[in-house]
């Protein structure tokens, strides 16, 4: 028999099976909950987010509003949990600069035979997940965590969660495949040439600078177009590469748009945010399939490109010239 503590599971029956609690003969009394969550974010994350600067608005208003609304439908949400008549549902948001932390908190109150702690824990939830929905045009490697009662009153016993330290967001670098959190230093490095081409299938030539439209790619590149492969990237060390093999190639000679230096693009995970110049965009892919031989890799006896070049789309516009930083701004997920 399942047991917690001193007595069996509440939702579970003498045979083991799983049950809705009769509370028909208990007395309505007054219960209140708060639960706690927290959301780590980048930190120019929390700048454009208090200064309403994202693309889809007021995060912290619209997260409330979806935090009540989810509070008031905690029955259709968890099995085998009572809907009960809340009275009140508040949430409230504290922004913790050091942190760079979004710090909420969920009152959920009702005059009922049962408690409202499911109902706080679904809305301090939904809550911080609405911020992440939000904010993850910019940033994909936010952390949602620490979702836990604070206090209850009312029913059989009263409970306070000890005084606690606020902990901090994980700093290590997720591998590929799992989530993560932003470094205390995360990697960045310089572009070097930004490459165009006026036709696929042949080698892009050096340009000033070079103007990257939101889901689109550079403006008058061949490569553009509504899809996942709207700019390429890759690191000169790996043009260092076929250098070193004897072959006299330089910048763009790969078809890449952007080539930079001091970051390992092609060991981003896809779905990394990067802010390369003005612009803002998405890892999308590593590496490609070549389906036809190319000038190079007859040279050569092999090529670059296909394994360690990535590809990005724009999620915001801008100019990206030769000696702008390229920085990961949040992790992906991998693949």
């Amino acid at each position: 028999m399942a047991e917690y503590g001193a007595g069996r599971l509440s939702h579970v029956d003498e045979t083991g099976e799983a049950r809705m609690v009769d509370v028909t003969g208990k007395q309505p009394t007054a219960r209140v909950a708060r639960v706690g969550a927290r959301v780590w974010m980048a930190p120019e994350t929390l700048r454009l987010l208090k200064e309403q600067a994202l693309p889809k608005g007021d995060v912290l208003t619209v997260a409330k509003v979806a935090g009540i609304m989810a509070a008031k439908r905690t029955s259709e949400l968890i099995p085998l949990c009572h809907p009960i008549a809340l009275s009140q549902v508040d949430l409230s948001f504290e922004i913790v600069e050091e942190q760079s932390r979004i710090d909420i908190e969920c009152v959920t109150r009702t005059e009922d035979r049962t408690g409202v702690e499911m109902e706080a824990l679904i809305g301090a939830s939904v809550a911080a997940t609405t911020i992440y929905d939000m904010c993850k045009a910019v940033d994909r490697g936010m952390v949602v965590g620490d979702i836990r009662l604070l206090e209850k009153t009312g029913g059989k016993e009263d409970y306070v969660r000890p005084a606690e330290e606020a902990s901090a967001a994980p700093t290590a670098v997720a591998q590929p495949g799992g989530p993560c959190a932003m470094p205390a230093d995360p990697p960045s490095g310089t572009v070097i040439a930004a490459n165009v081409s006026e036709s696929k299938g042949e080698r892009k030539k050096a340009a000033p600078e070079v103007m990257l439209r939101a889901e689109h790619g550079i403006e008058g590149d061949a490569h553009a177009g509504p899809w996942h492969r709207q700019v390429s990237l890759l690191a000169q060390e790996s043009i260092d590469k076929m250098l070193a093999a004897g072959l006299d190639v330089g910048p763009g000679d790969f078809a890449e748009n952007i080539t930079t230096e001091g970051i390992d693009v092609a060991a981003l995970p896809i779905g990394t945010v990067l802010d390369m110049g003005e612009a803002l965009v998405e890892v999308t892919q590593i590496g490609k399939e070549c389906h036809a031989r190319c000038a190079i890799y007859y040279q050569a006896g092999d090529c670059v490109m296909p394994k360690e070049g990535i590809f990005v789309k724009v999620l915001r516009g801008g100019r990206v010239a030769p000696g702008d930083p390229v920085r990961v701004r949040a992790w992906g997920f991998g693949a």
